[in-house]
């Protein structure tokens, strides 16, 4: 059984491999430059395919890491196993891990003793900063892969208890142009298929939040044949989906005639008792942001009594008035919990992202303050231009006349 699910891992990195030629061109570079050599680095991704090819890319460059979920419902056991068999890189990960197993793995990773931290949702930088703070001297650095983490670690920033330099990956144009939009899009409905075998045609979708995932998810879902509200609590992120194409309404009546409410928002309680009250029968429930907190599970179990698993990744609760509601992947991240995440090619941009920002940090780390920074504009233009070349594309440049009648200022020069 071991072997047929190694076989299956190194199948799905060699898979990974082929489709990731961003990474692999960096790759190349930074065995070559030896940059990373010598670094201790911990890590709490998603532990699946294209994560393991960053990790693989970043120890064929010289670092020494180690490699946990950062969720507990994220892993592909596959890939898991082979990254520790094939590639020896140490992975502390499981699917389906217990809480007190998700927080051993993060604390087993930080047992290294890093020098820097690639993180996703800021639960390794935050544990270094309270249960862990013997570790903050010799931590340099890290980035930040997720909004809902660079929310928090923002928040750390600005009361003054950030203790070293944090890129934010997250609000590089590489990543959430596309990771958030387009990678969130599709890996929704892969997990939303997986999940349910449901058809998305014809059902009336209701996206919570219209940040650049949730305009991922619409915009799939209408592709799909759906009728989509969106719920929104920005005024001009709500104008935004009314001139796209969308219903804006509360969430409180949304829910009445929704058959699949799917939140994307970073927050907390998006759906809640009041909500579950009015909700409609057999509705399904599902969530594309970080945390598990997004629909209240508290508030499920308060109304709607125990769940009782009727497919894999669905929970069902049982509503008064003989209604039903239909929970997936446990309020986790149903892209990754019930599907593989995002496609292998938006992933090698984003993981480019991760890899370039890791380096510019081991370089400049000593020269940053304790506060969160963008991605440098040169390394966000630099993915694009690679990914280009992995296109096949070229594009115009201006002239020099052009450029000369660019930076004038006078009328008509």
């Amino acid at each position: 059984m071991s072997d047929d699910l190694l076989t299956k891992g190194v199948r799905r990195l060699d898979w990974a491999d082929k489709h990731m030629k961003v990474l692999a061109e960096i790759r190349r570079r930074l065995i070559k430059e030896k940059t990373l050599e010598g670094v201790r680095l911990s890590m709490a991704l998603h532990v699946e395919a294209k994560t393991g090819m960053l990790a693989i890319t970043l120890q064929e460059a010289g670092a020494k890491l180690r490699l946990a979920s950062c969720n507990p419902l994220s892993t592909d056991d596959s890939v898991a196993l082979a990254l520790k068999e094939k590639f020896g890189i140490e992975t502390y990960a499981k699917k389906w891990e217990t809480s007190d197993e998700y927080y051993q793995n993060l604390n087993s990773v930080l047992d290294l003793g890093p020098d820097f931290m690639i993180d996703d949702g800021a639960d390794l930088i935050t544990m270094v900063h309270t249960a862990r703070t013997n570790l903050l001297s010799k931590v340099k650095g890290a980035n930040e892969e997720t909004t809902t983490g660079v929310i928090r670690l923002r928040s750390m920033a600005k009361e003054g208890k950030l203790r070293f330099p944090v890129i934010s990956v997250n609000d590089a144009h590489m990543k959430y142009l596309f990771d958030n939009r387009y990678g969130t899009g599709q890996s929704t409905f892969d997990g939303f298929m997986n999940a349910t075998n449901l058809l998305v045609a014809g059902k009336r979708f209701v996206i919570a939040g219209y940040g650049w995932c949730g305009r991922g998810i619409a915009m799939r879902a209408k592709g799909m044949g759906a009728n989509v509200i969106v719920t929104e609590i920005d005024p001009i992120k709500a104008i935004e989906a009314k001139l796209d194409g969308f219903e804006v309404m509360q969430m409180i009546e949304a829910v009445k005639q929704a058959d699949v409410v799917i939140s994307a928002t970073g927050c907390k309680d998006i759906v809640r008792r009041e909500h579950l009250e009015v909700m409609k029968d057999g509705c399904v429930l599902g969530n594309s942001g970080h945390f598990d907190n997004e629909i209240s599970k508290q508030a499920l179990e308060e109304y709607g009594g125990s769940p009782k698993r009727v497919r894999e990744f669905v929970d069902e609760y049982s509503l008064p008035a003989g209604r039903k509601a239909y929970l997936i992947s446990e309020g986790r991240l149903m892209n990754l919990g019930a599907g593989q995440g995002h496609p292998v090619e938006i992933m090698d941009m984003s993981f480019a992202i991760q890899a370039l920002a890791l380096e510019y940090l081991v370089k400049n780390h000593q020269t940053l303050q304790p506060q969160v920074y963008n991605v440098p504009s040169e390394l966000d233009q630099l993915v694009a231009k690679l990914k280009l070349q992995t296109l096949g594309l070229q594009i115009d440049t201006l002239s020099p006349e052009q450029r000369k009648y660019l930076a004038a200022w006078q009328e008509g020069t």
